[in-house]
């Protein structure tokens, strides 16, 4: 499966990967009684695809989630069901399956469904007890009876390789060869750190506002990707993981240091890596947009405020999204009050209602598909996506000069915020687009003499 936060470029959503993870998967392998590993919690040194492969042939069984359409995950899959005949647990999001490859279409997949930022209550106790029920089903059977490739299934008379495990003992190694080991087994603690360990460390980190450190343990993940044996030329795009990039960047503007404006550069040459004038990535195009967001108001400088719309509006037309939305009509009003020609002015302006009609829209659909439940839990990742909906609708309202409907829903959004500081900072972004409307460059048109 992928890792960390994926887009689907099909539907255009963000789906969280981890969270998939932990609430679905690895809870119904461990009711099942079996260990459940993923690739970035194997300890190993070096190259990650030797216990990759090896976990491929020998697991008892696979569950390979293809959300996304993830190219590793569906490769990963590719090379199990050569090996294996039986035992692997296909899973996917349920939007997936509205266009499924013609190659798997045939084949059972097991759906769930997913929020985005979160997995609903309800649906991680659904999927959790079907995807239990059948690994214990699958495991009870004979083995001839459990077969699921399609490989084995077509290819009847194909017999699945076997794999022997060399052990090796003390008289195997020469004496040569023992200093190398032992030099090795020294290096080993910061090479054997498991990725998922120090992702932990790093939102930790982040969590207590301690960006210095969380930078630190990025930029050393990142080196060790770059370093690892079988890597990509140093240097190159390909050598780069999108994720690492996209959290060390964040980590770096959020740090402010050694000042803010190094710290906005610093994270600007971090992101360009990734060519975002050309990226379809909404993740690579929301950092560099706020990046360069911050830059304008740090430095009042045209050429960055003109570089955020870019990146938010090919977010928004990507993936037609409310967060891309909102801050792509916020900085047109933005625009639209500085610049000098009326006609270029009032193009802005009028854009920036045109975009927060469709944000409205986009908002409403996301409260109708996720409706509020009276009684059951709610998750602060759920809660805060539920808030930032709300308040986007607030702002949308006020920027259509609805006031009355932007009360109603800012009301709503501050009984839901999980945190304080949200609904101040809602407030505090209104102030400012009520005094960009009120430089209305419609102010600027003369009426024509009377007839």
């Amino acid at each position: 499966m992928g890792f960390g936060k994926k887009t689907d470029f099909e539907t255009k959503r963000v789906l969280d990967m981890d969270a998939s993870y932990q609430y679905l998967i690895k809870p119904a392998v461990e009711a099942a009684k079996l260990k459940c590993v993923r690739a970035d919690e194997i300890v190993h040194s070096g190259l990650i695809d030797v216990p990759m492969y090896e976990q491929l042939l020998k697991a008892d069984i696979v569950v390979a989630d293809l959300s996304t359409s993830n190219r590793n995950a569906i490769y990963e899959l590719g090379v199990r069901h050569a090996l294996r005949p039986y035992t692997t647990v296909i899973i996917a999001e349920d939007e997936m399956l509205k266009s499924p490859f013609f190659d798997l279409n045939h084949i059972v997949i097991r759906t769930y469904r997913h929020l985005g930022e979160d997995i609903g209550v309800g649906e991680m106790k659904r999927f959790t007890g079907m995807l239990t029920q059948a690994i214990k089903e699958i495991m009870a059977r004979e083995p001839k009876l459990r077969r699921d490739s399609p490989v084995y299934e077509f290819l009847r008379d194909l017999t699945p390789p076997s794999f022997v495990q060399k052990e090796m003992d003390a008289s195997d190694a020469t004496p040569a060869a023992a200093p190398l080991t032992r030099a090795f087994i020294e290096s080993a603690p910061v090479q054997d750190a498991t990725h998922s360990a120090l992702m932990q460390q790093v939102d930790a980190a982040q969590k207590r506002g301690d960006f210095l450190t969380a930078k630190a343990l990025l930029a050393s993940i990142r080196e060790m990707r770059k370093t690892a044996p079988g890597a990509q030329e140093p240097g190159s795009k390909a050598c780069e993981d999108p994720d690492i990039l996209h959290r060390l960047a964040l980590v770096t503007y959020k740090s402010k240091f050694p000042t803010e404006i190094d710290a906005l550069n610093e994270a600007r040459t971090l992101l360009a890596i990734l060519e975002p004038s050309t990226s379809s990535d909404p993740e690579t195009l929301g950092l560099w947009g706020a990046v360069h967001k911050r830059l304008w108001d740090s430095a009042r400088d045209t050429e960055f405020l003109d570089e955020s719309i870019r990146a938010y509006e090919r977010g928004f037309y990507l993936c037609n999204d409310y967060y891309n939305g909102i801050n792509f009509a916020f900085l047109l009003n933005v625009r639209a009050a500085i610049e000098q020609d009326s006609a270029e002015a009032i193009a802005d302006f009028v854009q920036a209602r045109r975009v927060r009609k469709e944000v409205v829209s986009i908002c409403e659909q996301w409260l109708a598909a996720n409706p509020a439940k009276a009684g059951e839990p709610v998750t602060t990742k759920n809660q805060a996506a539920r808030y930032w909906v709300l308040a986007t609708l607030a702002e949308a309202q006020v920027g259509l000069k609805d006031e009355v409907t932007a009360g109603k829903w800012l009301t709503e959004a501050e009984v839901t915020a999980p945190e304080g500081w949200m609904a101040a900072s809602t407030k505090q972004q209104l102030e400012k687009l009520r005094s960009l409307l009120a430089m209305s460059p419609l102010e600027r048109i003369q009426p024509g003499p009377a007839h």
